[in-house]
């Protein structure tokens, strides 16, 4: 598990890097707020299409292949944002990175075949201690290398040095990442994408976890897509500020993924913290967009790290022990295709709210929503408690 989290956290932080200048790579090429979100969108879009088919494949042909495929898509994808010349080439590079991003479902397959059950929730915290982690270094980094004045050149450097951690996260799994995935486990019946989902959906644990699971990235991505123009216009911030912040994030996520979720998970339960997780995240997105200083600022962010911090791992979890052993990468796909479905949904809709309702709009709808989770995840609380209670 080491060396998948050194993988995922290198490649992590090449999309951490493209994070806080995206919005003014795609403004300089003449974007609106609606067309910068929509471009941050299509990464998710290509997700979408993409992750169950990797997870599915990764079934079949064990998580290696997939993840060097992916890791060298992931390589040029980034290469070609560089020398964007004009905004469709963003989007299509854009899509390129998303169908490559699909690989988390193979990385958190590759959990689900070295844990135990009841180590699954550490595992999986790992993975999103990567993500956090990726978050501290990469948008410090590219906000540090484009700079508080963003000009062509200086939003190219982080494209460019985030292609070369890919790379190098593809030199890791071709030379160091053995296979998790045994030739006898391999070779699931391949099932059609809309087989698989409503295969899922069926099951009504697994629906209402990937309900909450998508309503949660609904809301926090909708904030996280329009935070840069945000910041550009409450407080005349850069890409260096703003990565600044986001780093911020990532440190205070990482610290609960990677140090506190094992240790909570035991003692309070999965279904505990999801519901702590959920409501941490609404009272940030409550109290950030009244902040009018840094202070402020941090204290409302620092909610909303702390609540990704329990809720992703959580929900990582449940969904794994709900899924057999066999269908580990399928099972993940369909979650990251809800996740990518939802990072459509909620970058599109923050775009049109920031543009016809103003800047706190994405925050307080994203608030409103977080709370129908809430009751949710409280009603599935209550529901599983008294079996869980039980010898």
């Amino acid at each position: 598990m080491t060396v998948l989290f050194a993988i995922v956290f290198i490649d992590l932080i090449g999309f951490g890097l493209v994070i806080p200048l995206l919005p003014f790579y795609a403004e300089l090429h003449g974007a609106s707020p609606e067309l910068v979100t929509l471009a941050m969108a299509s990464y998710s879009a290509a997700q979408l299409v993409a992750a169950p088919v990797l997870g599915r494949l990764s079934d079949r042909w064990g998580r290696r292949p997939i993840l060097i495929v992916s890791l060298a898509g992931s390589t040029l994808s980034y290469l070609w944002l560089g020398f964007a010349y004009g905004l469709w080439v963003i989007f299509a590079s854009r899509l390129l990175a998303g169908a490559c991003a699909g690989n988390i479902a193979a990385a958190q397959a590759y959990i689900g075949d070295v844990t135990r059950p009841e180590e699954r929730a550490r595992g999986m915290g790992m993975i999103g201690a990567a993500f956090g982690l990726g978050f501290i270094l990469g948008p410090a980094l590219g906000g540090l290398l484009a700079g508080s004045e963003p000009t062509p050149q200086a939003l190219a450097l982080p494209a460019f040095v985030a292609a070369g951690l890919s790379f190098l996260a593809l030199l890791g799994v071709l030379f160091v990442l053995p296979e998790s995935l045994p030739p006898e486990r391999r070779g699931a019946r391949s099932r059609k994408r809309s087989e698989m989902v409503l295969d899922a959906l069926r099951r009504p644990e697994m629906r209402r976890l990937v309900l909450l699971y998508f309503i949660v990235i609904v809301a926090f991505a909708g904030m996280e897509t329009t935070f840069a123009m945000w910041a550009e216009r409450q407080f005349g911030w850069g890409p260096a500020q703003v990565g600044g912040v986001l780093a911020y994030v990532g440190v205070l996520s990482a610290a609960v993924q990677g140090g506190l979720i094992g240790r909570l998970a035991r003692r309070f339960g999965e279904e505990r913290l999801l519901v702590a997780g959920l409501a941490a995240i609404c009272v940030g997105l409550i109290v950030t967009p009244l902040a009018y200083s840094l202070p402020a600022l941090l204290g409302g962010t620092a909610f909303m790290a702390l609540g990704m911090g329990l809720t992703q791992p959580s929900i990582s979890s449940l969904l794994s022990r709900a899924a057999g052993r066999e269908r580990q990468g399928e099972t993940m796909g369909v979650a990251q295709s809800a996740g990518s479905f939802a990072r459509i949904v909620g970058p599109a809709l923050a775009g049109v709210l920031f543009g016809a309702f103003g800047r706190q709009a994405p925050f307080w709808s994203g608030a409103l929503i977080l709370a129908v989770a809430v009751l949710l995840a409280w009603r599935l609380e209550r529901r599983d408690a008294p079996a869980a209670a039980q010898p």
